[in-house]
């Protein structure tokens, strides 16, 4: 099978009081078929105890308010991975590791691939990273 671009996504939300706000817009990029959630696990981190949740391991309640994404529990999130982000998480957050694949590139990407392209480099730049070179681009022009 062959997959498009997948991204490794940990998002923390703190005081572990995850309403799930963000789930409409996932949902609706699933169901447009721009993204497919391969992948979600749920870590709470508590006065330091570390509560890890496949998406199968939830309860019924929680299983239903996911249903929607539609997502596979392939177990490609590691439990290195898990580790990773349960050790980067604030005492008293909820985090979701999610892999994404980019459903909206995968015709693309198998042009390159037909084309005998080779990728030599992918990189994502974090929103911060932008904003930053933006505000300096913009203070140099007003200086």
């Amino acid at each position: 099978m062959t997959f498009g671009p997948i991204d490794f996504i940990a998002l923390e939300f703190p005081g572990n009081r995850f309403k799930g706000e963000i789930l409409p817009d996932l949902f609706e990029l699933v169901d447009k078929g721009i993204i497919r959630i391969i992948d979600l696990v749920i870590i709470m981190k508590d006065q330091g105890e570390i509560i890890v949740r496949e998406l199968r391991e939830l309860d019924p309640a929680h299983i239903a308010m996911f249903d929607p994404l539609q997502a596979d529990v392939s177990q490609m999130i590691t439990d290195s991975d898990i580790a990773m982000i349960a050790e980067q998480l604030a005492d008293n957050s909820t985090a979701g590791i999610l892999l994404i694949e980019n459903l909206w590139a995968k015709k693309t990407q198998q042009a390159m691939l037909d084309a005998n392209g080779r990728l030599v480099m992918f990189e994502r730049i974090p929103h911060v990273v932008v904003e930053e070179a933006l505000a300096d681009i913009v203070a140099l022009a007003t200086a």
